[in-house]
Formats: C-alpha cells, sequence, structure tokens
C-alpha cells in the first residue's frame, strides 16, 4: 500500500484526477452520479490538468477542484499527488487517430497519452479509465499502452478490463450515438479489474405482440431520441447571434449558462434557401438539381462538388433524424457543411445550448470563452451519460473492494 492508499472511510468520497480535463464532461459525470445507499457526494475532484485556458476556466467555475493546472501535461509534476488519487480520468487528444484527419502515425498529438500514462504510474491510482475515439482500439499506440501493462511495463501493476472497451454513449441513455474507445484498468492488488458498465438502452427492444417489453433482464428501453433535447429548445426563444456582454475577472467572456447559449447564426440568403430545400433526414444530396429565387435571382442550391461525388460525406448539410439518437457532435456542430447538424424540422443549423444537451450537460452549467471557445469545449467533451455510468462501475466496484 503506497502513502495516502488508506481504506475509504464510510461517506468519505473518491479522489479523483481529471487529465486533459477539457471543460469537465468526465469530472460532470462522475460528480453527478449517485447511489441509493448513499446521499454525500460519492466523487471528489483533487486535481485537473487542462492546457485549454478557456476549458480550464469552465472546469474551474463548476468543479472547484483542490488543485487545478492550466498548462502543457508535459511539464506536470504529479509527486505532490502519489496516494492521495484513487481514480484518474481523461481523454488525451484524439485528432491524430480520428478518421476526420490524416491519421498520421507521427502527429505529435499521438504521444500525448504517453504523458497520461507517466501521471498514472508516478500517482498509481487504484483505477485508471481513458478515453478516446474508436480508431484508438487499432493503432499502434494501443499495442504498446497493452505491453506496458505486461512484464517489466510502467504499468505492470495494472490489468485491463475484459472487452475491448468500445463503447457508445447512446447505450447508456445519452441522446447521441457515440462510439468511444474507454480503457478501463483496475491496480492489481485491488483484486478483480473492474468491468465496463453495463448498458442501460439498447437500439433494438424486444417486441412481442406489437408491445415493447422492459422487465428489467430481457430487454432494455430503446435509445433516447434526440427529439427530447428538441422539445426543451422549443420552449425557449433564440436569443439573436450573440453570447450576453459580460465577462469573468480575468476579462474572458462569461460565465454563461447553459440555458443562455440558445442563440444562432447570421446565414446567407442561400444557405437558408438551401435548408429550407432539405426534407426530414436528408442531406446535401436532396439538393442535387433543386434552383431556388435568392435574392431575386434564380440559383442553383447544390454545387458542382456535391454533385459529382454522390459517395461519402452523407452527413454534410444533413437533417438531426427525429426518433434517433443525433450524431456525434463535434467542435463545428454549428456549421451544417460540417455535418448532419440541422434541426430535424427548423430550417436552422442547432445552437450551442442544443449540442450542449445532447452532450448531457445540464441547464446551468456554466462556460467562459468565446462562442468558438464554447463550442470547442462542448464537441470534444466525453458525453455526461456515459462518464457517469463509468463512474457507477467504478463507484461500486471500489466500495467492494474497501470492505
Amino acid at each position: 500500500m503506497i502513502p495516502g492508499d488508506l481504506p475509504r472511510q464510510h461517506n468519505t468520497p473518491w479522489r479523483v484526477m481529471d487529465l486533459f480535463a477539457g471543460c469537465g464532461g468526465f469530472t460532470e459525470g462522475f460528480h453527478s452520479y449517485t447511489d441509493a445507499d448513499e446521499s454525500s457526494p460519492l466523487f471528489r475532484t483533487v486535481a485537473a490538468v487542462e492546457m485549454d485556458s478557456a476549458a480550464a476556466a469552465t472546469f474551474e467555475v463548476n468543479h472547484r477542484p483542490d488543485k487545478l493546472i492550466c498548462g502543457d501535461i508535459r511539464d506536470f509534476d504529479p509527486q505532490s499527488l502519489v496516494g492521495e488519487v484513487d481514480v484518474i480520468t481523461g481523454g488525451p487528444p484524439c485528432q491524430g487517430f480520428s478518421g476526420l484527419g490524416h491519421e498520421d502515425p507521427h502527429d505529435p498529438r499521438n504521444t500525448l497519452w504517453e504523458q497520461y500514462l507517466r501521471v498514472v504510474a508516478d500517482v498509481r491510482p487504484k483505477v485508471f479509465v481513458m478515453e478516446n475515439v474508436d480508431r484508438y482500439l487499432k493503432s499502434q499506440q494501443y499495442q504498446q499502452l497493452q505491453a506496458a501493462m505486461h512484464g517489466g511495463g510502467i504499468l505492470g501493476d495494472y490489468v485491463l478490463s475484459d472487452g475491448n472497451g468500445l463503447l457508445n454513449a447512446a447505450d447508456y441513455g445519452v441522446p447521441q450515438a457515440r462510439k468511444r474507445a474507454i480503457i478501463l484498468a483496475t491496480r492489481r492488488d485491488i483484486g478483480t479489474p473492474i468491468h465496463h458498465p453495463e448498458p442501460t438502452h439498447t437500439r433494438f427492444p424486444r417486441i412481442e405482440n406489437d408491445l415493447v417489453l422492459f422487465d428489467g433482464t430481457a430487454a432494455l428501453p430503446q435509445w433516447v431520441p434526440v427529439d427530447e433535447v428538441f422539445c426543451r429548445s422549443a420552449r425557449m426563444r433564440i436569443k439573436g447571434a450573440e453570447l450576453p456582454i459580460r465577462h469573468t475577472p480575468d476579462g474572458r467572456g462569461g460565465p454563461y449558462r447553459t440555458d443562455e447559449l440558445h442563440f444562432g447564426r447570421n446565414p446567407t440568403s442561400l444557405s437558408v434557401a438551401r435548408y429550407s430545400a432539405i426534407p426530414a433526414g436528408g442531406n446535401r444530396h436532396d439538393l442535387s438539381g433543386k434552383w431556388a429565387m435568392v435574392e431575386g435571382r434564380r440559383t442553383y442550391l447544390s454545387t458542382q462538388a456535391w454533385d459529382i461525388h454522390r459517395s461519402g460525406s452523407g452527413d454534410v448539410m444533413g437533417r438531426l433524424r427525429s426518433g434517433h439518437p443525433s450524431v456525434t457532435i463535434r467542435t463545428e456542430f454549428f456549421k451544417p457543411e460540417k455535418g448532419r447538424y440541422l434541426h430535424p424540422h427548423e430550417h436552422r443549423p442547432i445552437t450551442h445550448y442544443e449540442a450542449a444537451l445532447i452532450q448531457g450537460f445540464p441547464e446551468d452549467y456554466l462556460w467562459c470563452g468565446t462562442k468558438t471557445d464554447i463550442a470547442k469545449q462542448i464537441g470534444n467533451a466525453v458525453p455526461v451519460g456515459l462518464a457517469r455510468a463509468l463512474a457507477g462501475a467504478i463507484h461500486h466496484h471500489l466500495t467492494r473492494a474497501a470492505r
């Protein structure tokens, strides 16, 4: 047992450190997890590391960690936290692995996961959980991580959970079909490894005699559709195209509540005509061959590039589908030309407010920065509902091990 690594006392929350913390999606999931047997908080954030100053400000104003390091993790010395952390969470940057990028094996961001492991090896928490894009599981870096957990590797005293760790946020009640690699590992002296959380929802519920069965064992509730988010936003009026004028003590924009992020854009007349011509569930392909009067001129709504490329990029200028979860919310969700980010039936892109709700953030969550800063924070976050499910699995396992 390392210094400070003592059995948890009753009603004492498990201590968490969040690396690559972003705006706090992981931490919000852990902090919002509750258990029927305990009324006190089950997790407490003792430290967080985040390089982006706007995201760090958002994290700080919501979670008030004991220690917040706004800087490069490569410069972070975790020695003061040895024995003071039970769980380490984090999502190292994924651009080097993402299918949206160049998938460059030499991308310097690919090595930041090694910094995550360095901190784990120094601090030696009971559990660590790392999130990344699904392609990470097929990368050379994942093979190197596995090697670090065998023989004389720096993480030789940890064991990975069974299974491939590819989880879909929609399986945990998130109105978003976002697949992520979740690396979950347990220190060997804690006992058997923690299992990934069991799904709470399913894409295809069991149906007999036209009735959906929810018996708690053989069937699960169906995926949560994105419609629930738009039912909430329909009760609100879009507040122009700008954030309220407000500044933090250091001069940054904010803080703004999630429900203050329901602002729109100022699209061109051509963009509005395109939005109007796309049917429910449609996308850029529906614009081919269509014309409209735009500012008094008959204008072709598609483009030569879109007409030539009939395959691929099917989500571009697409409407989110009613009755289904959202596609993955990325950092430029406010640009329909980047993906399926049009409102299911209104002729506009989704708002920052709607994107934050799809990611699972509460109405009173606070945000700092510019519109672009906040969009980046929302798109990069771990869905809160997925993080909450992981928190539950970790809490139950550690609580049993401490008895």
